[in-house]
């Protein structure tokens, strides 16, 4: 059980667990795209994993798969919580989960999409390259290693204008990160909000981009801002990917 414990204890493991969650029996190269980091260290997690009994690996034809072993978590349940205690355990567990998501539902959000005229992987080039981001998004570079739990970051003439940090990586397809602005006292005064970049190929050479920025507590300061500003950065976006030219001087 310690073993169990000690791999739970790492983001990354976990990651690994929800992706094998979401889509049992993946290879080697499906769980570690995204994950920001070497192909040995993804082997080096998964070895940890299958060490406590949490992931089982079978090979077929020539790849590997890794399938998702519950059962330890199963036993960590059972260890701590009796028949008598788990219909109140679990409905608890529902009524917290119920309430979160209803605050969820209410508080603000801003939701834009967008069709152009590209590929995935050059969208999330354009996405995550500073020498593109300083074409349209207020002449800032963005700057991350694009490893979830690590920084992502706006610079401008050497001053950090936004900073965050990344929540979920997974290229060219999302990329989710959090937010808070540093240009303004009363900006950096909130609690950090959550941006999140979809792309989806709609057809061959056609992409369409959702951008949602929410997490806010209310109607914040930052809320108000960045209501002006996400679709000019967007438009801008859209003209240096299609025409290679931003959309004014500055932008």
């Amino acid at each position: 059980m310690e073993e169990v414990f000690r791999a739970l204890a790492d983001q990354t493991r976990r990651e690994l667990l929800d992706r094998l969650f979401r889509k049992d029996g993946q290879s080697l190269t499906e769980l570690e795209a995204g994950l920001g980091m070497t192909r040995f260290g993804v082997m080096k997690h998964l070895r940890l994993l299958e060490q406590a009994g949490l992931v089982v690996t079978r090979k077929v034809g020539r790849q590997r798969l890794h399938y998702l072993n519950p059962v330890p978590i199963r036993q960590i349940h059972d260890r701590w919580i009796n028949k008598y205690t788990e219909f109140w355990a679990g409905a608890l567990v529902e009524l917290k989960t119920g309430l979160e998501n209803e605050m969820e539902a209410t508080k603000p959000r801003q939701v834009y999409q967008l069709f152009i005229k590209t590929l995935p992987e050059r969208l999330w080039q354009a996405i995550t390259s500073g020498e593109f981001t300083k074409q349209y998004f207020y002449g800032t570079s963005v700057a991350s290693s694009l490893r979830p739990g690590e920084s992502f970051e706006y610079w401008r003439d050497g001053t950090l204008m936004v900073e965050g940090r990344v929540l979920e990586a997974e290229p060219p397809r999302r990329l989710v990160h959090t937010w808070r602005s540093l240009y303004d006292p009363e900006l950096a005064a909130d609690r950090p909000s959550r941006v999140t970049w979809e792309i989806t190929e709609e057809t061959p050479g056609v992409c369409r981009l959702t951008v949602t920025h929410d997490d806010f507590d209310s109607e914040t300061a930052t809320y108000r801002n960045v209501a002006g500003g996400w679709m000019w950065v967007l438009s801008g976006l859209k003209s240096v990917l299609e025409t290679g030219e931003p959309l004014a001087p500055g932008s």
